[in-house]
């Protein structure tokens, strides 16, 4: 029989990040100095702790009333990567903070690619962890979303790290179009992100559905891949998908370059039961 997947795990480490407790489709986790509780479809088992510990947390979030916060929870505050600094908040629209510390493990690969002046590009890009890893790496990295407010978020992540020197092109654009208009001018990338939803609309309207307009992106992004190309990260949270789904695309795409493709699974591991993992999404990475 084949090998399972592999399973990323990011045990916490560098960010101050826990996830403290997950079961009944919800994690109770620890950004900082706030605990929170946020639905999580993947959960189906029952929690570790009682639920004492689970009313300890300091907001909690509703999918059709939003974020509910004792008395003198923050809405905003900072979170450190070694030397970059993330702001991460409650907003009223959202259940995300602005951070998905699963995602660690793909940062490693990042700074380990890395090569001064490299050109990197993160599609989808959202409030821009990797892209400020890739930047503080030694990467060029062009950060583009079709959302104006993650792009501005990401902007201001790149204020609070110190970096606003680096290099990054910051776009807001639908990742097809912009995409489509670099292979034409001839505008090559050493490395590409690709961390699409299942689900979305451009800035102008168009409805994007992974499972549609993927195939389409990725011959795409091989367009616009250098000859020597060093990385690149293919991450979905579409539920239905498979991480040899993205193993086949990623063969097919970049059967000329040869190299090696790892494919599975990102999780966390949970401090109440570190022989317990959450899984969160689906990856497959290649490498020369």
């Amino acid at each position: 029989m084949p090998d399972a997947p592999p399973i990323r795990t990011a045990l916490g480490g560098a960010v101050d990040y826990e996830l403290i407790d997950s079961g009944r489709r919800c994690k109770l986790e620890r950004f900082g100095p706030v605990t929170v509780i946020r639905g999580e479809p993947k959960a189906w088992w029952a929690p570790t702790l009682p639920s004492r510990e689970w009313d300890k947390a300091q907001a909690v979030h509703d999918e059709d009333t939003g974020w509910d916060l004792r008395p003198g929870c923050p809405r905003q505050w900072t979170l450190r990567e070694g030397p970059l600094s993330f702001i991460v908040q409650l907003s009223n629209t959202s259940k995300h903070l602005g951070l998905f510390p699963e995602q660690a493990p793909h940062w490693r690969s990042i700074r380990e690619a890395a090569a001064p002046g490299a050109r990197l590009l993160n599609l989808f890009g959202y409030t821009g962890a990797a892209t400020l890893v890739a930047a503080q790496s030694g990467w060029h990295p062009t950060h583009v979303d079709a959302s104006k407010p993650a792009v501005t978020w990401a902007r201001n992540n790149q204020a609070a790290s110190g970096l606003t020197a680096s290099p990054i092109r910051w776009i807001v654009e639908d990742a097809i179009k912009y995409v489509r208009r670099e292979v034409k001018r001839g505008s090559r990338y050493d490395g590409i992100l690709l961390d699409p939803p299942a689900f979305g609309r451009g800035p102008d309207g168009k409805v994007w559905k992974v499972e549609r307009h993927l195939p389409e992106l990725l011959t795409l992004c091989r367009q616009a891949l250098t000859d020597h190309p060093r990385l690149l990260i293919l991450t979905t949270y579409n539920i239905e998908a498979s991480s040899l789904m993205l193993r086949n695309l990623l063969a097919d795409l970049m059967q000329p370059y040869g190299g090696r493709i790892e494919a599975g699974e990102l999780a966390l591991a949970h401090s109440a039961a570190p022989e317990r993992l959450l899984p969160l999404s689906i990856y497959a990475t290649w490498r020369p």
